[in-house]
């Protein structure tokens, strides 16, 4: 299958202009599966909690994931892209899966970078695999990948491919995310975005660099710092199910989980 990321610039708050920017990106691809960045229809610095909740939207209910749930339908392929969501009185930094039949499923961040944690709550649930019949997909949240639990986790659950939809300023996470492609035998697509955002005395620079990485952490197309990009590769899912490192290793099976306890302290 081909797959593929959208690297462009949110203007905060202006979520129709991003919405619509991503949606052109969307129809001039070609690819089964896109990511999109964390956060991309709304821009990611919030000053406030008040700033998120006047933005977050239902998932699936709101008009964003209802956008991307008819494209999806409408060109039979799978969206994945980070928004705010919002859910009674809590407020969830949050990815949507939508497909060919629609809505799929949704990822609540579970490791808040810096003042998210002012702003949002975190996600109290595992991090999900969806199984679709082109492939498994698991979702992971931008800072997630600084806790190689997150990763491993999908890969134990079965994920062929990891989407990462980020907004990454640390310049870390491009080389990091070979590791976590390498150290459990997926595919990983993160979605980042670029430019600068000036808000309320708060600057943030982000470091573009979307790339798609195979199941040995190979490098397939990365875009560049400062531009907007739609970047594609052809993977194939099903290789991400040979966990087999050398004659007599495998990866998930030669872990020694008898002597990991402290992981769970």
């Amino acid at each position: 299958m081909k797959a593929g990321f959208l690297q462009f610039n949110p203007q905060f708050g202006k979520v129709r202009e991003n919405v619509e920017t991503a949606i052109k990106l969307i129809k001039s691809s070609t690819a089964k599966l896109l990511v999109l960045p964390e956060l991309f229809n709304t821009g990611y610095l919030f000053l406030n909690r008040k700033e998120v909740e006047e933005l977050a939207e239902e998932v699936p209910g709101g008009e964003t994931c209802k956008k991307f749930e008819s494209l999806a339908r409408e060109k039979k392929i799978f969206i994945v892209g980070g928004l705010a969501e919002k859910d009674g009185g809590k407020l969830y930094n949050s990815s949507f899966l939508v497909g060919p039949d629609g809505y799929i499923g949704r990822y609540r961040k579970i490791h808040l970078f810096n003042e998210e944690k002012l702003n949002f709550n975190p996600g109290d649930e595992s991090p999900p695999v969806f199984d679709t019949k082109e492939a498994k997909i698991g979702i992971m949240i931008c800072f997630d990948w600084f806790f190689p639990e997150t990763a491993r986790i999908l890969a134990l659950k079965g994920a062929d491919i990891i989407c990462h939809p980020s907004n990454l300023v640390l310049p870390h996470a491009p080389s990091a995310m070979v590791t976590r492609s390498l150290e459990n035998r997926v595919f990983s697509i993160t979605a980042n975005r670029i430019g600068k955002e000036e808000r309320g005395g708060k600057t943030l620079s982000y470091i573009g660099q979307s790339q798609i990485l195979d199941t040995k952490g190979t490098l397939l197309i990365r875009g560049k710092p400062d531009e907007e990009t739609l970047g594609e590769a052809e993977i194939d899912p099903a290789s991400a199910r040979n966990k087999r490192l050398l004659e007599h290793n495998d990866l998930l099976k030669d872990r020694r989980t008898e002597l990991y306890g402290e992981l769970l302290k």
